[in-house]
This record gives structure tokens, sequence and C-alpha cells, in this order.
């Protein structure tokens, strides 16, 4: 991943984005979806949390991640959301979520960079196993 800096952060890897993360979502009791939106030379504008879930469910829909990434002028996003039962593979909701993701972004312009699914101590990188 290209080297990501802002807001007094910089992340010049996915373990790095993990590391970040996994202090602010990584040990919540429901899930959590949050976005690092990006400019063009990959420096964050800003990162938000969008949706809370229940213990194993968040509704995340495109609308609201892509709305956000045109208010701040984002060129691309990073996906991050924890899974409270701490394992980190993707569940076909994540999967078809992340490719639903990529197709919107495809289309308005605007590159999903990864999908970070945060676990207890671990993490699943789509960009890093090859699907993004």
């Amino acid at each position: 991943m290209a080297m990501i800096t802002g807001e007094g952060i910089t992340f010049d890897d996915v373990s790095l984005v993990y590391e970040y993360y996994k202090n602010k979502i990584g040990y919540l009791k429901q899930e959590v979806f949050c976005v690092v939106y990006l400019d063009s030379k990959n420096m964050i504008i800003k990162e938000k949390e969008l949706f809370k879930g229940t213990l194993n469910f968040s509704m995340v829909h495109p609308r609201e991640v892509f709305k956000e990434s045109y208010i701040v002028g984002a060129v691309s996003i990073i996906l991050i959301h924890n899974h409270p039962s701490g394992k980190v593979l993707p569940s076909r909701d994540d999967i078809n979520l992340t490719k639903r993701m990529i197709e919107v972004g495809n289309i308005m312009g605007i590159k999903v960079l990864d999908h970070l699914i945060i676990g207890t101590n671990k993490y699943y990188s789509f960009l890093e196993n090859g699907d993004i």
C-alpha cells in the first residue's frame, strides 16, 4: 500500500492501519464500520465511523460511504470493520459488500484501496489476500 499520511498519523503498510484501528474498534462488543477518506496524494482527509451494528451484524450502505467521499473530496477510501467474535475470515456478506463497494467506487471514480476486518489480535486484509 502507498504511504498514507495525515492527521498526525502515518500508515505505510496494512499492518499499521490494523495497529491503529485495533485499539479503536478491535475489542468492541458490536460491529463497527469505519472509512478512511484519502486525497489524490493518499493523505488522510478524514476518518469516520459510519455504522454501528449488533453483536454480529452491521447495516452498511454504499450510498452513505460514497456520499461522505464526495463531501470531503476523497479520491480513494479504506474500509475497516471489526468482528466482535475475534475471527477475521470474511463472511459471505463481507465479500459481497466489498465487491459492491468496489463496483460502486469504480462507477463513481473513487478507488477502494483495501477492506480490513479486525479481530482479536489479528486482521484480514482484502488487499493482502489478493481480493482487491
